[in-house]
């Protein structure tokens, strides 16, 4: 991976620390992108002093909100002229509903909006860095989706689980139709689910919703290095340069709902996002 630029959103735990790391010890310039500035810096450091690359920055941005993306994206393009591997990793769960500063359900907003726009944004550096690679992390939750185009923002019933179930399944979307709209320009794009995973989310949406995470990653969490297995495999393994389009668990490509792989769902998922982020009006 020496010479090749890699952005990983998430990166300052969890499951992408993990990959951040692992790209980091195979000689990738590796950018972290999260909201806290301090904790960047720490983890930047950290990760220099143990894998002795000295290739680690960071960019500061909180990616539920539009314009922040928008800041990120610019500051990435001004310090970086390649991207070869994106992995859309940063992820939450709030168990109550709240709204991003754009006014979007915040769960949809972080998971999903601001990783569709942040790839677009970034999408002529990925081309022109080809053989290049998109890869989401998804989640088998997603089965429990029930997408409503009237209530995308769950205003009339809301619920943590269903919040974070169509953020995923939006995003599961959101890799069929960049697959078919980049076939043939020599970008992948592919989405993973970790599995069960002890990462830190949840842990501040108080002490029910906390109390269940941390009992479920007792009796059978994977370590953030487990989880982050095929998402590092998707990023770099020579096997899968040219597949697109999927959806792996175990370094195993496993087939999708039923929703998840229509391609017309995903046209409209498409559209409709595109509106959200302001790209349809701009022509971006």
């Amino acid at each position: 991976m020496t010479g090749k630029v890699c952005l990983v959103t998430g990166a300052t735990s969890g499951i992408g620390r993990a990959a951040a790391d692992a790209l980091a010890h195979q000689g990738a310039t590796v950018v972290l992108l999260s909201r806290n500035s301090a904790k960047c810096a720490q983890v930047a450091a950290e990760m220099q002093s143990a894998t002795r690359n000295q290739s680690i920055g960071f960019i500061v941005a909180d990616l539920s909100s539009l314009a922040a993306v928008r800041a990120a994206a610019a500051e990435f393009r001004q310090r970086y002229s390649r991207l070869d591997v994106l992995l859309n990793n940063a992820g939450v769960s709030p168990s109550k509903r709240r709204e991003s500063v754009d006014g979007f359900e915040y769960t949809f907003a972080l998971n999903h909006l601001g990783h569709f726009l942040l790839t677009n944004l970034l999408l002529d550096l990925l081309v022109t860095s080809a053989p290049s690679r998109i890869v989401s992390v998804s989640s088998s939750i997603y089965k429990q989706a029930r997408l409503d185009f009237d209530d995308l923002q769950l205003r009339r019933r809301f619920s943590a689980m269903k919040a974070y179930a169509n953020s995923k399944l939006a995003g599961l979307l959101f890799t069929v139709e960049f697959a078919r709209r980049l076939d043939g320009k020599g970008v992948t794009v592919n989405a993973m689910t970790p599995g069960l995973v002890k990462t830190n989310i949840g842990q501040e949406e108080g002490w029910f919703y906390a109390f269940s995470k941390r009992l479920a990653d007792f009796f059978g969490g994977k370590t953030p290095e487990q989880g982050a297995d095929t998402l590092v495999w998707l990023a770099t393994a020579p096997e899968v340069a040219g597949v697109t389009g999927q959806y792996f668990e175990k370094r195993r490509s496993v087939p999708s709902s039923r929703d998840a792989a229509d391609p017309e769902l995903a046209a409209r998922m498409w559209q409709v996002s595109e509106e959200l982020c302001g790209l349809r009006k701009e022509g971006a």
